[in-house]
This record gives structure tokens, sequence and C-alpha cells, in this order.
């Protein structure tokens, strides 16, 4: 298995690997916190920020690597970024603003 197989969602306190084309799951983690769940997928880690905690699983296994809690930090919905987390390929990503650009000009246009 591959981590371009698979498909990530976190809901309340839990994170779930599936499988893309089959929908099954993969591996299941569940957070020692409740609370809303942002996803990040950073190479061959999965970020997991959970109410003002941070963790680090193993894409593949869904192995917890690492918590930070982030003291002062605070709670909340988190915004997370990496420098791995985007496309690797910034064509694509730029065809993909062109065509999203294109697509609100005509839509202003129209309005």
């Amino acid at each position: 298995m591959q981590i371009s197989g698979l498909v990530f969602a976190g809901f309340t306190r839990r994170v779930a690997a599936i499988h893309r084309d089959s929908g099954q799951f993969v591996w299941t983690w569940k957070a020692p916190r409740t609370g809303y769940i942002t996803l990040l997928l950073d190479g061959d880690r999965l970020i997991v920020s959970v109410n003002g905690h941070l963790h680090a699983l193993d894409a593949l296994t869904g192995r917890l690597l690492w918590t930070n809690d982030l003291p002062g930090f605070g709670t909340g919905i988190a915004s997370l970024a990496s420098v791995r987390g985007g496309s690797s390929d910034p064509i694509p990503a730029l065809g993909a603003s062109q065509d999203a650009q294109h697509v609100s000009h005509q839509c202003a246009t129209l309005g």
C-alpha cells in the first residue's frame, strides 16, 4: 500500500485512513481528547491537531510518532502548513488556479 492509495478523514476524536479505491478502512486512530480534527498530510506523516494538541501519525500505519501539547497556544480550529503538505509539482497547481480565475471572471461577467 502506498500513501497515494489512501484518503484521510477526521471527526470529533477519530482519524481514519481509507483505501481510496475500495472505501475500506486501512487503520483508525483515537485521539486522547475530543475536539475538532484538523489534518495535514506531510509526506509520510499525518499531522493531526485536536483541541490545542498536535500529534504526528505514520500515514501508512496510523502509529503515533509524537505528541506536542502546544502549551500556551490555546484551543480551537488549527491552521496547519508544511512545505511537504502541498503539491510538489507547481504546474498542475498553477493550472487549477488559472482555471478557477477563469471561472470566477466568467461568473463576474455574467452577473
